[in-house]
């Protein structure tokens, strides 16, 4: 094994990594090669001597494609980490340029929108009309990683305690209940006063089965001696959730401001019947000890702000530092 110290810092250069990031996301030499512009022989050559570097096979090449070894993962994730923070420089040395004010990138569960992150958006471009602000929506199991390699400056959405972790800060911000929601004209929307066993027979469109929502769900029909819905389909996308409830026609469970928005839009109706659960708080989660950009500080202070301003029932929070907003 090679030096991993030397390799690191001094041998291995910007196309290596983006080599390295390209077959882990193809797993495949002909579409990385097509994908970087270049030879499939320039491919292999290149991960040959990244290989060489390390003294390492990273990449196990067969018929159907390549896939990385327990070294080529490590490798790959600190290629990603690395990346990330060329590509949020360079878009803040172009911003400064430009007259602009940064770059912040936030991943976002359905709960946090289109609400409250909405209004904080809002709330930053009236401070800083040039700040661009990109936003991804996910669940935990895909955003996670990517706020762990620097390509998310923060996360914004439920505070799901299985995926605490010490290399994450978390910051509650507000509750937010959930509500039972069919289309307008679905046969329930009519019944003034349903109980779950008008919803025990129903199709579903429900949360996976890792979301606390879920869990909470089931144990409502237990509580009144249901089975919980058999005809389901799962997801964490708040547009299959739509779709299926608009479409198939599908109940369908959501948060109570995401529900009311578009209850409010006249997609969905959202049916008079409480759902007495408790779940994890919305909230920020950041990578413990990262230093944060002026955008990304400044748009978890419009956050709090929001949160404070509209919630019905704000979570407990660490004193914050002034911000841009």
């Amino acid at each position: 094994m090679a030096d991993i110290d030397r390799v690191l810092r001094s041998n291995l250069k910007l196309r290596h990594l983006q080599l390295l990031v390209a077959l882990d996301q193809f797993r495949h030499l002909g579409r990385a090669a097509e994908f970087l512009s270049v030879t499939q022989p320039a491919v292999s050559k290149t991960l040959a001597e990244i290989e060489r570097m390390f003294g390492l096979n990273l990449f196990v090449r067969s018929t159907r494609g390549t896939e990385p070894t327990a070294y080529g993962l490590t490798v790959v994730r600190f290629a990603r980490s690395v990346l990330a923070d060329y590509a949020r420089t360079q878009d803040e040395i172009a911003a400064v340029a430009s007259g602009g004010a940064g770059r912040v990138a936030v991943g976002a569960m359905v709960v946090a929108t289109p609400g409250p992150l909405v209004q904080a958006v809002q709330l930053l471009k009236q401070r800083s009309a040039l700040t661009t602000v990109l936003v991804e929506e996910g669940d935990l199991t895909r955003l996670l990683p990517r706020l762990r390699v620097g390509e998310l400056d923060l996360f914004v959405g439920r505070l799901e305690p299985g995926y605490a972790s010490p290399d994450l800060e978390t910051e509650a911000l507000y509750r937010e209940p959930m509500a039972i929601v069919v289309r307008p004209d679905h046969a329930l929307a009519g019944i003034a006063k349903p109980h779950w066993r008008d919803l025990a027979g129903q199709p579903w469109v429900v949360p996976p089965p890792w979301a606390s929502s879920r869990i909470k769900l089931e144990q409502q029909f237990y509580k009144h001696r249901l089975a919980p819905p058999a005809d389901i389909v799962e997801t964490a996308s708040f547009l299959v959730t739509l779709s299926f409830v608009r479409e198939r026609p599908a109940v369908g469970f959501l948060a109570q401001g995401v529900a009311q928005h578009y209850a409010r839009e006249g997609l969905v109706k959202v049916l008079p019947l409480k759902v007495p659960i408790e779940l994890p708080p919305v909230g920020i989660i950041t990578l413990r000890n990262r230093v944060r950009t002026p955008a990304a500080a400044a748009l978890m202070e419009c956050l709090r702000q929001v949160a404070a301003s509209d919630a019905p029932a704000p979570a407990p929070r660490p004193r914050a530092a002034k911000g841009a907003c």
